[in-house]
């Protein structure tokens, strides 16, 4: 009788062995880590960030606005009448949003080779909002682990959940 049964036995293991490798097959290889660009090339970096918010949009229904500062976002472009620099022009409008409030299920990112300037922006933008202004929508912060705290202070005052990401 166990002569009858090993055939059996190991038809099972086989069997058994052949659903376990499709079970490993099936699942999904993790994502590589995602490395900033050392320079501050813009399309490398517009790049980095767009694939850095793809990987934390959880919990977002509705839509992501991108807001991506270039290094030397300080000083004024050749031919710009007005004399204001990309930091003025994105603080403007980045204020304006915070103070018409943003809907719920909506997302905010902010990225930039230069951190610490991305993160004056933020705290410069918030400062001020209604405590709800944000309620519901989420805030992610692309930058450097020294700006971390000063944003989150000022992005959770205005009621976002706060999603931090270090650019390393």
């Amino acid at each position: 009788m166990t002569r009858a049964l090993a055939p059996a036995a190991l038809l099972l293991s086989a069997l058994l062995l052949s659903a376990c490798q499709k079970a490993e097959e099936a699942k999904p290889a993790e994502p590589a880590a995602l490395v900033a660009p050392a320079g501050s090339d813009d399309m490398a970096w517009k790049d980095y960030l767009g694939q850095v918010v793809a990987r934390n949009q959880a919990g977002v229904t509705d839509r992501v606005f991108p807001y991506y500062l270039p290094m030397n976002a300080s000083t004024p472009a050749e031919g710009d009448q007005d004399g204001k620099t990309m930091y003025d022009r994105q603080l403007e409008n980045v204020a304006a949003v915070v103070q018409r409030t943003v809907l719920p299920g909506n997302m905010l990112a902010f990225g930039s080779p230069d951190s610490a300037k991305m993160a004056d922006l933020i705290v410069t933008a918030f400062t001020g909002a209604e405590p709800n202004a944000l309620k519901g929508s989420q805030v992610l912060f692309i930058g450097a682990a020294a700006d971390n705290e000063r944003v989150k202070a000022a992005v959770e005052a205005a009621g976002a959940k706060y999603i931090f990401v270090e650019a390393k």
